[in-house]
Order: C-alpha cells, then sequence, then structure tokens
C-alpha cells in the first residue's frame, strides 16, 4: 500500500500488541453465525464496508442457510455481492443511497432504495423506523485506552452500533484512528474478527475542460472565509484547484478526499472563520487514497462526526457564509432540481444535497449551488423545459439558489418564473438555447417573449 500505509501500521502497531491479549477473536465466518433469517444488518459505509464478513455472510447464503436478511448501508465501495440475482429470497439490500455497485440491482428490482435524507439516515435506527438486528462494522486497532475508532466512515454507522442486538467489529491495522465522534470504547462491540485488507482508495480522473470552466464559475462565488461543503468527483476536484489565492476557508461537509489535503498545506483551509468547530474540518465520512486515509489518523483537526449532526440543517446555517457546490441529472426551466433518478430509474439518491441546499440558504452570507454540465456525454441538454417523466425532484423550485454550467452562474433567489427560466436557459449549452426559449414561450405565454431580464 506504499509509505504512508507502513506509517500508519507502524503507529498502532505497539497498542495494538499490548491490547490484543486481550480481544478475543472469532472467525468471520463464526461471527456472522448471528445473523438470523429475516434480520436486519447495518453494514459500515464507503472505503470501510467490512469485506472479510460480507464474503462469510454470503457463504452462508449459498449455504442455504439464511432467507429474507435485509442489509441497508450508505454507498459502499467494491463489490455487492449480496446483489446477484441468485441470492433472491436470501439476501434484500435497502439502502440509503444507490451506487454504482448496486444500480443495475435496484434497476432491475433484486435490491432496493429508502428515500431518505442523509442527516436522517441516523434517525431511522434511533426512532426505531428500521430495525438493527447486527451491526457489521470495521475498526482501528484499540489504543492503550481501549477505544477503537470507525475510521473513515461515522455516516449512520454510529446510530446502528447504538441500536442493533450484536455488534461485530474487524479489526484492521489500515483504517485510520480518526478523532471526534468515530472513537468508541470497546465494550460497545460484541465480536471482534482481524482482517487486514487496506482500505480500497478512491480514484479520481483529472477534470475536463468543461469540468474546470464549471470549477472556475463556482470559484469566483467563493469568498474568503467561507465554509465548504462539496462532494467527491471531477467538478469538486475542479473548484479546489481555483482556491490557492482564497484565506481562511473551512470545511464542514459530509465528505471529503484528497482534493482538500494540498489547500490545508497551504494554509487556505485553517477553518479561522467558522462559527462553529473552529479551526477543524468536519465530515462524516472519507473516501480518497491511502495519502488521504493517512491524513484523518490521529489528526485532531479532522472531527468525524455523526451524520445527524454534519447534515444538520441548523448546525451548517450556523457557519456564516456557508457555500455548498451539489450536482444534477437534470434541471427544467423552473429550477426543479432531480438528482436522483433517470426519469423512472433510480441512479442515486437523495443523500445530503437538501441538508446542505437548506443550511447554507439558511447561514449568514450563505450560498447554495448546484453545478453541473450543461449536456449529457451524448449532447443532450441536461436543462430541459420539464423533467423526464418519472424524475424526482430532489431540490425544489422553492430551494434552489444559484446554478453554475460551464457557461457562467446565475442566482434564480427571488426571481419569478420567467425570470428564471430566462436566466437558466442564458448558462445552457447554446446549441439548445432556442429550443428551451421556444417551450419557455409556449409555457409561460406571449409575455415571455416580450420580458427582460
Amino acid at each position: 500500500m506504499g509509505l504512508e500505509s507502513d506509517i500508519l501500521f507502524e503507529k498502532t502497531q505497539k497498542n495494538y500488541t499490548s491490547m490484543r491479549k486481550d480481544i478475543h477473536f472469532v472467525s468471520a465466518d463464526e461471527a456472522v453465525r448471528t445473523v438470523k433469517s429475516g434480520d436486519h444488518v447495518h453494514l459500515s459505509s464507503v472505503a470501510s464496508a467490512p469485506k472479510v464478513l460480507i464474503e462469510a455472510l454470503c457463504r452462508r447464503g449459498e449455504a442455504g442457510e439464511l432467507e429474507n436478511v435485509k442489509i441497508h448501508h450508505l454507498h459502499t465501495e467494491g463489490q455487492a455481492p449480496y446483489t446477484d440475482p441468485k441470492f433472491d429470497g436470501i439476501f434484500f439490500h435497502q439502502g440509503f443511497f444507490i451506487g454504482a455497485n448496486v444500480r443495475k440491482s435496484v434497476q432491475s428490482g433484486y435490491s432496493d432504495y429508502i428515500p431518505v435524507l442523509l442527516s436522517e439516515t441516523q434517525k431511522l435506527y434511533r426512532c426505531g423506523a428500521l430495525p438493527c438486528d447486527v451491526a457489521m462494522i470495521q475498526v482501528c486497532p484499540p489504543d492503550k485506552h481501549g477505544f477503537v475508532s470507525l475510521g473513515t466512515s461515522v455516516d449512520a454507522t454510529l446510530a446502528a452500533i447504538e441500536c442493533a442486538k450484536t455488534v461485530i467489529a474487524v479489526v484492521n491495522k489500515y483504517v485510520p484512528r480518526a478523532w471526534g465522534q468515530a472513537m468508541i470504547p470497546m465494550d460497545k462491540i460484541d465480536l471482534f474478527v482481524e482482517d487486514n485488507t487496506p482500505l480500497l482508495p478512491a480514484e479520481f480522473h483529472a477534470p475536463n475542460e468543461i469540468e474546470e470552466a464549471i470549477g472556475k464559475n463556482c470559484a469566483e462565488l467563493i469568498e474568503d472565509g467561507a465554509c465548504l461543503q462539496m462532494g467527491i468527483g471531477a467538478i469538486p476536484n475542479a473548484v479546489l484547484e481555483q482556491l490557492d489565492g482564497h484565506r481562511d476557508l473551512g470545511i464542514h461537509t459530509e465528505m471529503f478526499a484528497d482534493g482538500v489535503l494540498r489547500l490545508v498545506e497551504k494554509g487556505v483551509i485553517n477553518g479561522a472563520r467558522k462559527g462553529i468547530d473552529k479551526g477543524k474540518i468536519v465530515s462524516t465520512f472519507v473516501m480518497g487514497s491511502p495519502l488521504c486515509y493517512e491524513f484523518l489518523d490521529d489528526n485532531p483537526m479532522v472531527a468525524m462526526m455523526d451524520v445527524g449532526y454534519t447534515n444538520n440543517p441548523y448546525n451548517i446555517a450556523r457557519n456564516p457564509n456557508t457555500t455548498a457546490i451539489n450536482s444534477a441529472l437534470q434541471i427544467d426551466i423552473t429550477g426543479q432540481v432531480c438528482a436522483d433518478s433517470l426519469g423512472t430509474k433510480f441512479y442515486s439518491g437523495a443523500g445530503g444535497q437538501v441538508d446542505f441546499i437548506y443550511g447554507a440558504s439558511l447561514s449568514e452570507g450563505g450560498k447554495a449551488i448546484i453545478a453541473m454540465p450543461s449536456c449529457t456525454k451524448k449532447g443532450e441538454s441536461k436543462i430541459a423545459p420539464a423533467l423526464l417523466s418519472g424524475a424526482g425532484v430532489v431540490t425544489s423550485r422553492a430551494h434552489i439558489h444559484y446554478l453554475v454550467t460551464e457557461h457562467g452562474a446565475v442566482d434564480l433567489y427571488g426571481k419569478s418564473l420567467q425570470e428564471r427560466a430566462k436566466l437558466i436557459i442564458s448558462v445552457a449549452h447554446p446549441d439548445h438555447r432556442e429550443s428551451l426559449d421556444m417551450a419557455a414561450f409556449e409555457r409561460f405565454g406571449p409575455h415571455y417573449r416580450h420580458f427582460s431580464l
């Protein structure tokens, strides 16, 4: 895994060796025998998905020992073998988000999706709307005080641990010792399994010309002292690459990756002007390279928190100048944002978009931004007269503020339907503006033709 992971191992090995004698490890196959037919099982998310337990659980499924086991999690990296059609009637995945590894299964009906705001995924467990019989998690080796860390993913996993009848933890030397609410005492765990499989790294391509243009247009809206939320991928990376000249930026987000590390090293991100958690990077999960996981390890600058904290709009709003940048699959000319489906085909999920769009709009000086390319890879306009039939509205026309494409940025807040139609069309791809303008004329009547901004 390289130098960074070796350093992480060396730093934890001494304490781990002294504590290991106090841990009774069982095999993964023995641990998953606690799962019964009809149980609800939670898996820790993203890079922390407990691969060895998933494989053992699937072996029980193949042996015909289980049926109707429901599996819940946010996005997980790597394979999701429990969604294979051969496990129909044995495992039923009901995720809080639709990642690439389960998308085909959800669209074919072998898996399902629970529509929920990311901030409320933890509430599903805590209020009892969703049972949790077994929580399968991954943690770092214990420290000298008997604490382990959830590392890269706290999200709804902390709530699952609190509510589960049985907690199974994979102890993995590659899990970083993250601070904040990621730290839990060993007595919260019922069964321990040892597995030192390196965490899966996230791979990102360099921003292309369109993504660079979107990044520049977003960066122009970001002021010194802003507190940022953005996702993971080419557009967030493109935005971060444009921020070298900024000062005193903060981070309060649901996730971050390698893009923030360079700005921390340069002193651009220091959290000096945050309203809460001053000086700290606040997140609920991390997905990046081994270098990113090393940055997270034993770093008091990073607070890994419960998703009910990071994504609470009222916590978000306590940071002045919160600037939230989220993306979309499609937007119509009135400002309705679809981010979870392509027509009736579910593609991702609500995620934290609504949490941060609303939180940023409540923040003093805050800016809520939807950023996306104006066209699909096939050249079809992502700005449409109306959303595709069956498409879900994640951010309503009443919530949207800024829309950014490679062709510019427009502020829709306080604008009427006809005003915003003109503005939205102005940042569409030039090849589609005439047809969109004609559709707006047909929708709003002859006055629209004479209407000017």
